[in-house]
């Protein structure tokens, strides 16, 4: 766990805006899903789109975990960073022929969601190896944003289409090696990841796909965000996975891989984000604490509404007061907390937005041409490694480069 007093002095160290990521809370999170689903063919595939800290990447790389990859450059970066090919797994949608193929030269396994996109693979590859994605039709989320099942989804061949895509995969030749669901990201209710996957093993059967190495169950296990939200009941949890996957095992006739692809629940706790408040205004009785940092640098709480528990780690023992906690971005939503009580906040102090590790630094952008943040990954109290922030000019340098030739 990281000390605020660890904060101050990276910040001190590195400047504001600074994300801090705790890589032993990392790895802890990754240790708890593999005690908790005690399974000899347990793979856990980090979700990379939930943070790509190189750093973070390289640990959970060393402790034996795979890829799941969203993007040709995802994938490439995988494999540049040491995993090998068959321990990434990519899992795109609506992917046009030119990411295909661009991934097909990788070698790494294929996950496909659509009808249309199995229909070009039987055709222009035919006997290739892949996984297919189905829709489970379980909605389960912390968000209607990031509910990835069910009629709305655009994710996923629906249960209904087997048929379908059975015969396209008759007529391509093609190797089904795996099957893939995943309901949402925080899902709420464990048992709507049984009902997941009892029914994508229903489908399973050595009749549809005699080939099978591997179920992938997706990721969304819960992570505690608000102070009344309740820790996920792993142990529980992997138990009941354990005991219902060992006896569709049985009924399949050979052991299989699990595999479960975990962004937020091994990334999100061990994320801190640093910023200074340097201004203090009083807007008829609202105060509102304005910080060096906004919402292109941790856009969550604009975009799903979602809740970051906020300290001021340089009076943390101040008398509590209520705040809007806002950012340097010129626009109305650039909020972080709206009434939240907080220790007193006095221009120059630093405070720590909590929980900032997942969705965070990997769904920034450059609004208003402002640097995203360096990051610096701690192990053990001691910084090991990071992304340094841009020296004044460089991001003008990018963005002002007009060497394509289409310019000429």
């Amino acid at each position: 766990m990281i000390s605020n007093e660890l904060l101050v002095s990276l910040a001190g160290k590195y400047g504001t805006p600074l994300f801090v990521y705790d890589g032993d809370t990392m790895l802890d999170r990754y240790n708890a899903i593999k005690e908790a689903i005690r399974h000899p063919g347990l793979r856990i595939q980090y979700a990379m789109k939930a943070n790509y800290s190189v750093g973070l990447i390289k640990l959970l790389r060393a402790a034996g975990s795979g890829i799941d990859a969203v993007s040709p450059n995802e994938v490439d970066f995988a494999l540049r960073l040491g995993f090998p090919s068959d321990r990434i797994v990519y899992t795109a949608n609506n992917m046009g022929d030119a990411e295909f193929e661009r991934v097909f030269e990788t070698g790494v396994l294929m996950n496909i969601g659509s009808l249309s996109r199995l229909r070009k693979t039987a055709e222009r590859h035919p006997g290739m190896r892949l996984c297919l994605r189905f829709n489970p039709d379980v909605v389960d989320g912390d968000s209607e944003h990031t509910m990835t099942a069910g009629a709305l989804t655009k994710f996923g061949i629906p249960m209904s289409d087997l048929p379908a895509a059975l015969e396209l995969v008759r007529k391509g030749h093609l190797h089904v090696v795996g099957l893939h669901e995943h309901t949402g990201s925080g899902i709420q209710h464990a048992g709507s990841v049984y009902l997941a996957m009892e029914r994508l093993m229903s489908i399973a059967t050595r009749e549809n796909f005699p080939e099978l190495e591997f179920l992938d169950f997706g990721g969304g296990f819960k992570v505690p965000y608000k102070p009344d939200d309740h820790a996920l009941d792993l142990v529980s949890l992997g138990s009941e996975i354990v005991s219902r996957f060992t006896a569709f095992e049985k009924s399949y006739g050979r052991e299989l891989k699990i595999l479960f692809e975990p962004g937020k629940f091994l990334s999100a706790e061990c994320g801190h984000l640093v910023a200074e408040v340097n201004t203090i205004k009083d807007n008829r009785g609202r105060l509102i604490a304005g910080c060096n940092s906004g919402f292109p640098q941790l856009i969550r709480p604009m975009l799903y509404g979602a809740y970051h528990r906020i300290d001021n780690i340089s009076n943390p023992d101040g008398r509590p007061v209520v705040y809007d906690v806002c950012g340097n971005i010129c626009e109305s939503g650039d909020r972080f907390a709206e009434q939240r009580e907080i220790p007193e906040i006095r221009e120059g102090d630093l405070i720590a937005i909590r929980n900032a590790g997942a969705y965070c630094y990997s769904m920034g952008g450059v609004y208003n041409l402002r640097e995203m943040p360096p990051e610096v990954v701690v192990r053990d109290g001691n910084a090991v490694a990071g992304r340094r922030r841009l020296e004044r000019g460089e991001l003008l340098d990018i963005i002002c480069n007009e060497s394509w030739e289409a310019q000429k």
